[in-house]
């Protein structure tokens, strides 16, 4: 593994990064999304990324949210994880996709209608651990939460 990847992988593990970041790299990653008329993210030079337009749960409205994914090519899926940097609470997008499930992502310049089923049992242990396995900071996430995060499958519709 890269040296800079294992770098910010250690500081995306703390608890000051999970202070800072989600006020910074979602507004930076929409701004390099516009910018780049949907082909890339800031964020995605890490982890690869796509921005979720899902409908909001409480106000119906479209939301958009850029995230970091893991893609399962295997499937023609892709996962989001609801870490929400470690932080409390899980994110609004995953209130959104559970009261909504179908949505869309913008995956490399791509606009791809999809339906969202969250994980749960073995389905999401063995999603887990693919996530861990992909990203280890995961880890440190829940373990500071008390929740379980919230694991989503996304498929074309």
């Amino acid at each position: 593994m890269p040296v800079g990847r294992k770098l910010v992988q250690k500081v995306s593990s703390t608890r000051a990064f999970a202070k800072v970041a989600p006020r910074v790299i979602p507004a930076l990653d929409k701004a390099v999304h516009r910018l780049t008329r949907g082909k890339t993210l800031l964020s995605a030079q890490m982890l690869p990324g796509v921005v979720l337009t899902a409908t909001g749960a409480r106000s119906g409205r479209e939301r958009t949210t850029p995230l970091a994914c893991m893609p399962e090519p295997d499937r023609g899926t892709w996962l989001l994880v609801g870490s929400n940097f470690g932080r409390p609470g899980h994110p609004a997008w995953t209130a959104n996709l559970l009261a909504h499930p179908d949505a869309a992502i913008s995956w490399k310049g791509e606009t791809i209608p999809v339906r969202a089923e969250r994980l749960t049992g073995e389905e999401r242990a063995e999603a887990w651990a693919a996530v861990l396995a992909f990203w280890p900071p995961y880890a440190s996430y829940q373990a500071r939460v008390d929740r379980e995060i919230r694991l989503f499958r996304l498929t074309r519709r």
